[in-house]
């Protein structure tokens, strides 16, 4: 376990941080944009555990464990195919996405049929659920632009991409099973 004895290094100051390989990159590169739009998508998470019990929280708390693992991923250059044997980088994995998969079926599985567009709202899970929708959306979109410019790991790619779907069944799940959904309605206010 890593013990962290400062709280500040100074080393950012000039606007520069580094990277897992220790490379040193400016603070507004894509791939930091990436993993620090991934740690904002786990704070949000971790906002709407305040709202959540039982296995709702436990999925919750896997998942803020697993974003921590593709930040470390996404902080280390590479797909993981040229990682020193001896020491690897920590890459999400298949199996982590395939757990999100199993659980996103589990739950849609439960949900009244969508009959339209699902406005964020309802229970204040559900609200802090599509928070974490959209910010995960936003990681996406820039771990996509990552992988455009720099070679990475494709299972994070995957995982953020399931993430937010999670995210959507969770937040109807909140919402009485879907029953409490806030509904569009299109022109409504013309």
């Amino acid at each position: 376990m890593v013990q962290l004895t400062r709280i500040y290094t100074k080393s950012g100051d000039k606007g520069k941080t580094a990277l897992g390989n220790g490379t040193r990159v400016a603070k507004n590169d894509v791939r930091v944009e990436a993993y620090g739009t991934v740690d904002e998508t786990n704070a949000v998470i971790g906002v709407a555990r305040l709202h959540a019990d039982g296995d709702v929280d436990e999925m919750l708390a896997r998942i803020q464990n697993d974003l921590f693992d593709l930040g470390a991923d996404l902080c280390t250059p590479g797909d993981g195919s040229d990682d020193n044997p001896e020491r690897p980088a920590l890459r999400i994995t298949a199996k982590q996405t395939e757990r999100l998969e199993a659980e996103i079926d589990q739950i849609n599985e439960a949900l009244d049929p969508l009959k339209s567009f699902v406005l964020p709202g309802g229970s204040a899970l559900s609200a802090q659920l599509h928070v974490a929708r959209t910010v995960s959306r936003r990681a996406e979109r820039l771990i996509v632009e990552l992988a455009g410019v720099e070679t990475i790991n494709a299972e994070a790619v995957r995982y953020i991409n399931r993430l937010s779907d999670h995210m959507f069944v969770l937040a109807r799940q909140a919402n009485n099973g879907g029953k409490d959904d806030v509904l569009w309605k299109p022109g409504l206010t013309r």
